[in-house]
């Protein structure tokens, strides 16, 4: 048998979806970014409305996942049963003389906002990269 084939092989029981997760969150991040920049560029713009995207839990509530029981003895899980709370548009702080809702200081908030959770998004994909690198070093 050739040196090549005799690579440790590890079984994949299930695909991880920590991965695909952390990529949607990232383009909803980046499409949270462009609008609060959009909003930003026309602070000055007569009649304007500020726009924001919606909240990434609904985003992620459009996925219809469900929980998977791989053993009968697991308690099971009734998505009607789940409490679901409705996110309010926030309105904007104060509207100016040319009826522009623009607030360059709300707008700044939320794009510390979208900083601090890229932040941690890439924090936890550098983690759990890590942890999956030692698991399959040490096997």
């Amino acid at each position: 048998m050739p040196l090549y084939h005799t690579c440790l092989e590890i079984p994949v029981t299930s695909p991880v979806y920590l991965f695909d997760l952390t990529s949607r969150q990232a383009q909803w991040l980046a499409a949270r970014q462009t609008t609060i920049s959009g909003n930003v560029a026309n602070a000055n713009t007569p009649g304007y409305r500020a726009r924001d995207v919606e909240p990434f839990a609904d985003v992620l509530d459009k996925t219809k996942l469900t929980m998977a029981a791989t053993n009968g003895g697991h308690i099971g899980f009734e998505p009607s049963h789940a409490d679901s709370a409705k996110v309010k548009k926030s309105e904007s702080w104060d509207t100016v003389y040319s009826k522009n809702s623009v607030s360059l200081e709300q707008e700044l908030i939320k794009a510390g906002e979208v900083n601090r959770q890229h932040s941690l998004n890439t924090s936890i994909v550098k983690s759990f990269h890590r942890m999956l690198l030692s698991s399959v070093r040490t096997s």
